[in-house]
């Protein structure tokens, strides 16, 4: 067995060549797309993602564009919230929130006889309505599907939805009712997902800016 003398700071370039080297042909992406997949792939050392991962026309130049503008992001759960990068979100003036832990969210969703997740998507709707936002579910379904509800029903329009729900639960079925909506979307197709594949693709889409400015 060899093992690798990589310095500390190289580690995460190595990674992405050897991910690289072992994608196989994803010609039906574009660059950009590739860029997304690549990230999601470092962080789960999961190469289903490169037929699961799909995404609407020009989503990812879509979000993009959201994020330049000081778009809002609202994820499921803090777990991503945590993971998405600050400095980036700080150079272009976008916010970021998960109601998930709130008190009236925990009280509402308990009178309501719904999840936590169904709540906090209601409250996104309230306080943003059809602003520039960015919803980002990496965990619960019932947030996806709920998102689904509020856009049929008018009261938001996302720039992009990131569906990445993980698990068996209404899991497949909330992804396709997503990519049937005409909104963009990066879904991460089947029972796949979590929070750090939510974040991931808000972060590749980040970086693909970030790097851009600084270089």
């Amino acid at each position: 067995m060899e093992i690798e003398n990589i310095l500390p700071g190289e580690i995460e370039k190595r990674s992405m060549e050897i991910i690289e080297s072992e994608l196989g042909d994803v010609s039906h992406l574009s660059e950009s797309e590739k860029l997304v997949l690549k990230r999601v792939i470092h962080t789960t050392a999961d190469f289903d993602y490169c037929r699961n991962l799909k995404f609407s026309e020009n989503a990812v130049e879509l979000g993009k564009d959201a994020l330049k503008n000081g778009a809002v992001i609202v994820t499921d759960t803090n777990m991503a919230l945590s993971g998405i990068s600050k400095p980036a979100l700080e150079k272009f003036d976008c916010k970021l929130y998960c109601f998930m832990g709130d008190k009236d969210v925990a009280q509402k969703a308990k009178e309501s006889g719904v999840t936590r997740a169904v709540i906090s998507m209601e409250k996104a709707a309230d306080m943003f309505g059809r602003e520039n936002v960015i919803f980002a579910a990496g965990n619960a379904p019932t947030a996806l599907i709920r998102i689904h509800e509020l856009i049929r029903e008018n009261r938001i329009k996302p720039s992009l939805v990131i569906g990445a729900p993980v698990g068996f639960v209404n899991v497949e079925q909330s992804k396709k009712l997503i990519m049937g909506d005409d909104v963009p979307y990066i879904v991460a197709e089947g029972r796949k997902g979590g929070s750090t594949v939510a974040a991931a693709i808000c972060n590749a889409l980040l970086y693909q800016l970030y790097d851009r400015e600084k270089g």
